[in-house]
């Protein structure tokens, strides 16, 4: 455990330095790095969302240590791919940004998603749990809504191949059934015959 938050750091850091690297030998770098910030910010999202459902399945508790961290570095990956939306793609042209976030819908999910990430990161510290009590954890479920919309934004901008989209989509699904009542009942029923 001493060790390992720091190498779950490193190994987070891992796909931008891949992603800076391939970058430079891209046909189209600016759409490489676009595609794969945004690529990166759905594998963390969605391992992040699966934390919760493998701690119940393996009963090793520590797992929620590193949730915080991983959910971060959504934000992360978040971040870099909006900053790519708005410097190299409108040069920080506050028109040229709001006309796509209106007129083209695959851009106007992603901007909600990015935006709804901006307070969960905010408050990802001890200090706003325990400020804002119930209403963190009432606020923090926005990260549902901020993954499906990840999912749709993703979707709306495949234009022929949808195989990887509807992937992440079925990833998703399955997370969101993996914390259903009836999953969780499903679970201690299991835990309980000793399965």
């Amino acid at each position: 455990m001493r060790f390992s938050k720091p190498l779950l750091f490193i190994a987070c850091l891992l796909p931008l330095a891949w992603i800076i690297f391939s970058t430079g030998q891209a046909i189209n770098p600016i759409e490489f790095l676009t595609r794969q910030t945004g690529t990166w910010t759905l594998n963390f999202l969605l391992i992040t969302l699966a934390v919760t459902p493998l701690r119940r399945l393996s009963a090793y508790g520590k797992l929620l240590l590193y949730r915080r961290m991983l959910g971060l570095y959504v934000f992360f990956y978040a971040f870099i791919h909006a900053l790519t939306f708005f410097v190299f793609d409108h040069g920080l042209d506050p028109a040229a940004i709001w006309h796509d976030v209106i007129k083209r819908p695959f851009v106007t999910v992603g901007f909600l998603a990015f935006v709804l990430l901006i307070p969960l990161a905010a408050t990802s510290n001890q200090a706003a749990i325990r400020k804002l009590k119930r209403q963190w954890q009432r606020l923090h479920k926005l990260v549902y809504l901020i993954a499906s919309l990840g999912v749709l934004h993703y979707l709306w901008l495949v234009k022929r191949d949808l195989t990887t989209p509807l992937i992440y989509a079925a990833i998703l699904g399955l997370l969101f059934l993996m914390r259903t009542p009836m999953a969780r009942r499903l679970d201690g029923i299991l835990k309980q015959k000793g399965l």
